[in-house]
């Protein structure tokens, strides 16, 4: 008896200790990243979509992007907030890790020359999930952020600021947990500053040349509140923004809204 009993308080806390901490499965992640890079692209257009959605009212699909998007004709947005809640990722029944992520951006749209962005990854293997802050300025890859961390039900700032059309600033501030991590960047890509957006992304991990995007995980809702953006003449809401669905093997994935200063993107 006093055998068996030992043995399995030992299983028990062998299996105790196995469990991976978020930030185990943080460092794992990264890991499996050393031959990869992550990167955020320029949206995708689908130019024809699929007859399942060719009535809908939305302006725009993408292969990547859900989202609104301000569109100028001259350069003319020089910062872009929004504040949303950490969700909780779920598996839509693959066995690989499935990702999303949600940041704030300068250009990428119509100007695909360079993006200005920051924001946040969410993934999830099975029932573990992990997130990661990051900060790019495109056609550079992604950086994650160090010195900041993010559970489910989280309310997090995400913040681009132009200081030049080759230089800008990326900050992520956790307002549940108190904590701030800033990135001034430059790139020898110029932006064009004709676009804001608030996105919702299926981003890309490259291996050399080789690119794709990872499988997409159903992040439920991203409510981005409080979104502005700044121009030389003042503060302007995402009011008037194309809206953009993301449609992949012909069926649309997202769904999204915009209501005076809060854009919303539901996996559908």
């Amino acid at each position: 008896m006093f055998t068996t009993a030992f043995l399995v308080q030992a299983l028990l806390a062998s299996a105790a200790f196995a469990v991976p901490t978020s930030k185990e499965r943080a460092a794992s992640r990264r890991a499996r990243r050393s031959g990869a890079t992550r990167q955020s692209k320029p949206v995708d257009r689908i130019t024809s979509p699929s007859s399942e959605v060719s009535n809908a009212s939305y302006v725009e699909f993408s292969s990547n992007w859900a989202g609104a998007v301000l569109v100028a004709n001259t350069a003319t947005y020089k910062s872009v907030t929004g504040t949303f809640t950490v969700p909780t990722p779920k598996s839509t029944g693959g066995s690989s890790e499935e990702c999303a992520t949600a940041w704030v951006g300068i250009d990428g749209d119509t100007c695909e020359t360079a993006i200005l962005q920051t924001g946040v990854d969410f993934c999830v293997t099975g029932s573990s999930v992990s997130y990661d802050g990051w900060y790019e300025f495109y056609p550079a890859d992604s950086f994650d952020f160090s010195g900041i961390s993010f559970s489910a039900g989280d309310s997090v700032t995400v913040t681009a600021t132009v200081i030049s059309t080759t230089e800008g600033t990326l900050t992520i501030v956790n307002n549940s947990k108190g904590t701030t991590v800033s990135k001034t960047v430059s790139s020898s890509a110029k932006l064009c500053e004709t676009n804001a957006e608030w996105i919702v992304e299926d981003f890309e991990e490259c291996e050399g040349n080789s690119c794709s995007l990872v499988p997409f995980a159903n992040f439920g809702t991203i409510e981005f509140t409080g979104a502005s953006a700044t121009t030389s003449s003042g503060t302007v809401t995402p009011a008037g923004s194309t809206l953009i669905e993301i449609e992949q093997s012909n069926k649309v994935l997202t769904t999204v809204s915009q209501s005076g200063s809060t854009v919303t993107v539901v996996y559908a």
